[in-house]
């Protein structure tokens, strides 16, 4: 079963869209994997203290883009194959990269300074054990 122990809601935006964004992301890492039973509607808005409606959306949302499967009176689960796991790391990895660069276009950086902040930044963070 899915863990949402490290899911940590924010204000920054709708929360079916974080636990949509929380287990792609999972998918991505390969800490979710295919097959993984996904908690029920009801569990997951008792644990996270929302709507059951809310994570209604997230699941709906995540049933049409392939990502779980859901019958009727059954456990849903994840159903990602490889092919899409891979589509969303990259566009994981895009949609990051967007909200970045804007912001650092806003500060006026030069792609120089930006790619070299980043690389500096990469190589600390590797020294780390692990990341949060």
């Amino acid at each position: 079963m899915i863990s949402f122990d490290r899911f940590i809601p924010s204000d920054s935006s709708p929360i079916y869209l974080q636990i949509i964004t929380y287990i792609k992301q999972g998918l991505a890492a390969g800490i979710i994997k295919p097959g993984e039973d996904v908690p029920s509607r009801r569990a997951l808005s008792a644990l996270l203290g929302v709507n059951p409606n809310t994570v209604q959306k997230a699941y709906h949302t995540l049933e049409e883009e392939g990502v779980i499967s859901s019958a009727q009176g059954a456990k849903s689960i994840i159903t990602a194959d490889d092919g899409l796991i891979r589509s969303l790391k990259g566009q994981l990895l895009d949609d990051l990269s967007e909200n970045y660069v804007i912001a650092l276009k806003h500060m006026n950086l030069s792609k120089e300074d930006a790619l070299a902040a980043v690389s500096r930044l990469w190589d600390e963070m590797s020294d780390k054990e692990e990341i949060q």
